[in-house]
């Protein structure tokens, strides 16, 4: 149906109002106010990048210049219904914008509401390359306001993108410690919580926290602290974007509860709430009313509790909203509670829903209703997936069903199917899911007035239901909008599987490309009569513009008075090549023991180990070996491995973070050929790579020195 209304709309297109934008895309030094600048990538040279605005029936036509030097970059026009090859995703959708280009965007505007547009390529999401976009409907807003604002909520560091997502996969607890958030022994007991931390650990359950990355800064509109316009009495409609990387906001006014007239762009009955909870790519539509006399405060705050940015309407003294209670992360219980509540959630009054709304609620999903009804042909095939959110924190990889995308990316579907997903979090993380190219119905009791979303949170342990109409053609990426989620593998995309249709990077040698700088492929309807430019020819991109199993580089080991330790890793998803090495300078002679090794990776508690071992140990020879790794309860380390000599080794080791900064280790092992060897330390956090260390070792006796971490 849509693709006809496309079709429609093109023949048209003479009569239809064309709005224009150009958005180019450069590198600059930046920062929000009060803050040392970094390198960004700004759009038009800000952060966020300009609002665009259209009516419905309008055509839009967007220009974008990439002015990059080495990098390509892509828009993707987030919630927007368009055709396929318009959607912006490069290697399933749409080619890449190389250096020193322009690529000019072209479709028809056929629905009303706030959204916004971002860049599908690489990090550069978290680097500034975001904006906001408003539809108006012909006949005017459904709900009026006085004033009309649009709030562009994100994250800010000034680390780079690329680093941030590295320090992840390599299950880092240096943003824990710049967020105040490690979870240690003196930090349980200080709670309360010892029997809590412990059974954790018996569990096998890494420590937990609500938000992957320490940042530097939340804003609004590129600001900590934002002055909007409005007179007492007037109705501010405000139009709340969610373009965070990585963070949870809750919202809250000092002016009372926000009412909710719309939800991802469509208009939702009204609702009212004392605090939001809005996921990475929601976008809420909430009025507040200016106040007699002050200036009142909406806040929004990482869910995290570690930072906030504020909005202010009105003038005079300021009136703060409400502080909204940290989350007490050595009791997860409590995450895990309020899911499993929601679960069960009921429509009810806004009377009784704010009477018992908890201080930390979830999303409000069951109380969105449809101001007409969204019930799909009863006509219709219907098909259910059941897709579950499955992840490891540790190592940060991020998949569905227990695979990444590297390992299974597609999902085949079929035009004029209605698909049901069932959604599962197996993870102790929130997701936001988003659907590229369709609006989804949310399911939790609303019946035929089931709110229409294109993104939708997905807590810790719970399950959400939608589903959608298979209406279109093509590819479309489906993926949780926590950036790094989806750079680690959480990401699928829908094909359809029409014979006709053919994504970028699947074109059979001597197939003919027609296009403009509009790039279109064969069968799809949208092709234009043109040319390409050659340099795409032969070049595909990962799908979504990501390299979604990376490779990492790692360094990490220590400089003693007694002895050097360390590895060297090589890591993707699923492998580590590393060396490990041992260099003890005792009273006697100086030795070594250096391991090259592969070890494949299975699951946080498995993997298994090949390699070769090098020394000069007195009575030993180079040799090589085999073996497993697997974590006991109580997050205790053990290994066993057989070499080419003949001899077994096996080993534990145990790690206790004893405050913040403090943390304590032990190692022993057994082997049948050189017998018994075991260390103990300490290490005291200084910064993100160095750690003054102190350790006695078995054979070298005891010293101190520098741990490294690269």
């Amino acid at each position: 149906m849509k693709t006809i209304l496309f079709l429609l709309l093109s023949l048209i297109v003479g009569h239809a109002r064309v709005v224009e934008y150009d958005l180019h895309v450069s590198e600059r030094k930046w920062a929000p106010p009060g803050h040392r600048e970094a390198r960004a990538i700004t759009i038009n040279g800000g952060i966020p990048g300009p609002t665009i605005r259209f009516r419905v029936g309008d055509t839009a036509r967007i220009r974008v210049h990439n002015e990059l030097k080495n990098e390509e970059t892509s828009i993707h026009w987030h919630g927007l219904l368009l055709p396929n090859a318009q959607d912006g995703v490069p290697g399933v959708t749409t080619p890449s914008i190389l250096p020193g280009t322009t690529h000019t965007f072209e479709f028809p505007i056929v629905h009303a509401g706030t959204y916004w547009y971002h860049s599908h390529t690489g990090l550069q999401e978290q680097e500034g390359v975001f904006g906001s976009i408003v539809i108006a409907p012909k006949g005017g807003e459904p709900v009026k306001a006085d004033r009309d604002h649009v709030v562009v909520l994100s994250d800010w560091t000034r680390e780079p993108a690329d680093e941030v997502m590295r320090t992840l996969a390599r299950g880092s607890d240096w943003y824990a410690f710049k967020k105040g958030t490690t979870q240690s022994l003196t930090g349980a007991a200080k709670a309360g919580a010892l029997a809590e931390y412990f059974d954790r650990e018996k569990g096998r359950m890494p420590a937990m926290d609500i938000s992957d990355v320490g940042y530097d800064a939340f804003l609004a509109n590129g600001s900590e602290s934002l002055d909007l316009p409005g007179k007492p009495g007037e109705t501010l409609r405000l139009r709340f974007i969610n373009a965070g990387a990585s963070t949870y906001f809750y919202l809250q006014s000092a002016t009372g509860p926000l009412k909710i007239v719309a939800a991802d762009g469509p208009a939702v009955q009204p609702i009212r709430v004392k605090r939001l909870l809005t996921g990475m790519a929601e976008t809420y539509d909430v009025l507040v009313t200016v106040p007699a006399a002050g200036k009142w405060e909406i806040r929004a705050t990482a869910q995290d509790g570690s930072g906030h940015s504020s909005v202010w309407i009105g003038e005079g003294e300021p009136h703060p909203a409400p502080d909204i209670p940290k989350p007490d992360n050595y009791r997860m219980d409590s995450h895990l509670m309020a899911a499993m509540e929601d679960m069960d959630a009921k429509p009810v009054s806004d009377a009784e829903a704010l009477a018992n709304e908890p201080e930390r609620p979830l999303a409000p999903y069951a109380r969105l209703r449809s101001p007409h009804s969204t019930e799909l042909p009863a006509k219709l095939p219907r098909r259910t997936l059941t897709m579950r959110a499955t992840g490891d924190m540790e190592r940060y990889v991020w998949s569905f069903n227990g695979k990444t995308f590297a390992e299974d990316g597609v999902i085949p579907i079929k035009r004029g199917e209605v698909l049901r997903l069932e959604l599962i979090n197996d993870t102790m993380m929130h997701h936001p899911l988003h659907l590229h190219g369709h609006f989804f119905r949310v399911l939790m009791g609303q019946g035929k007035y089931s709110p229409l979303k294109h993104t939708i949170d997905l807590p810790p342990m719970a399950r959400r239901t939608i589903e959608f109409e298979a209406s279109e053609s093509g590819d479309w990426l489906f993926h949780c909008h926590l950036l790094y989620h989806m750079h680690a593998g959480m990401t699928r995309i829908f094909s359809y599987q029409d014979p006709s249709w053919q994504a970028p990077g699947k074109l059979k040698e001597g197939t003919n490309i027609v296009c403009n700088d509009i790039c279109c492929l064969p069968g799809n309807p949208d092709a234009k009569t043109g040319t390409v430019d050659p340099r795409q020819l032969g070049h595909v991109p990962h799908a979504g513009g990501h390299d979604h199993d990376p490779l990492y580089l790692y360094l990490d080991g220590s400089l003693q008075s007694h002895l050097s330790d360390g590895r060297l890793t090589l890591r993707n998803a699923r492998n580590d090549y590393y060396a490990d090495w041992l260099l003890g300078y005792g009273d006697d002679e100086d030795e070594y023991e250096v391991d090259v090794a592969w070890s494949r990776y299975f699951n946080p508690n498995f993997s298994t180990v090949l390699g070769a071992r090098f020394t000069d140990k007195e009575d030993e020879e180079n040799r090589a070996f085999a073996g497993v790794n697997y974590r006991l309860p109580y997050l205790i380390d053990s290994f066993a491995q057989l070499d080419s000599e003949g001899d077994l080794r096996v080993g534990l080791g145990k790690s206790i973070q004893v405050t913040d900064r403090l943390g304590i280790f032990t190692e022993i092992q057994y082997d049948t050929g050189s017998e018994w060897e075991w260390s103990a330390g300490a290490d005291w956090m200084l910064n993100k790579q160095f750690s003054l260390t102190t350790q006695y070792h078995s054979d070298y006796g005891f010293g101190g020195g520098i741990r490294f971490r690269f």
